[in-house]
């Protein structure tokens, strides 16, 4: 009979914690820690390639110096931060680091100004070419940025619904991670002058 509680007791128990959520949880932080690992790829991506994209604008726009100074700056910005996974669980860093990269995006859009001002950059194949990977390097760190807050949203969800908010809570611990948030001013449509 002892034996037959016991087993009863370790039945309900596995079925107990297979409905915890502890597995969900697991499976929903490693995604958050791969999509933040896809964000920090494309910003790596984008940091490697502008090295060369300044070299081929420096070569045909010496009059625009200021511009490349401030790009070649706000990259050297970025590669002082050390991302991360500690990045995610740390609000203060996730902000420096957000902060960094909006610098780098900020210059990026006045290079692309200096572009509009002069035409005969544009006739340089390399610097076309190089204008394309960038943009599309963009386009890869925005896809990144929405995949990484779909997983944020998800785990999130899963560490405040019942019974995962109870296993996070007793077990876990793990804090809710922060989405990427549009950038101060993001709202307002840029003018655009010829």
């Amino acid at each position: 009979m002892q034996r037959f509680l016991v087993f009863v007791s370790v039945a309900f128990l596995t079925l107990g914690l297979s409905g915890c959520g502890y597995n969900t949880i697991q499976q929903n932080d490693e995604a958050v820690i791969a999509a933040w690992g896809d964000v920090e790829a494309s910003y790596q991506r984008r940091a490697d390639l502008i090295p060369n994209l300044v070299e081929a604008v420096k070569a045909y726009a010496a009059h625009e110096k200021e511009t490349l100074t401030a790009v070649t700056e706000a990259r050297a910005k970025v590669g002082t931060i050390q991302a991360g996974a500690e990045v995610v669980n740390n609000p203060q860093a996730f902000a420096k680091f957000q902060e960094a990269q909006g610098g780098l995006s900020s210059a990026l859009s006045r290079l692309m100004v200096v572009v509009e001002r002069y035409p005969d950059l544009k006739a340089n194949q390399n610097f076309l070419d190089f204008q394309h990977q960038l943009e599309g390097t963009e386009n890869r760190i925005n896809v990144a940025r929405v995949r990484y807050n779909e997983a944020v949203r998800i785990f999130n969800t899963s560490i405040r619904t019942f019974p995962n908010n109870l296993t996070n809570k007793l077990m876990l611990q793990l804090p809710r991670r922060e989405a990427f948030k549009a950038e101060e001013g993001a709202a307002k449509a840029p003018a655009v002058k010829f």
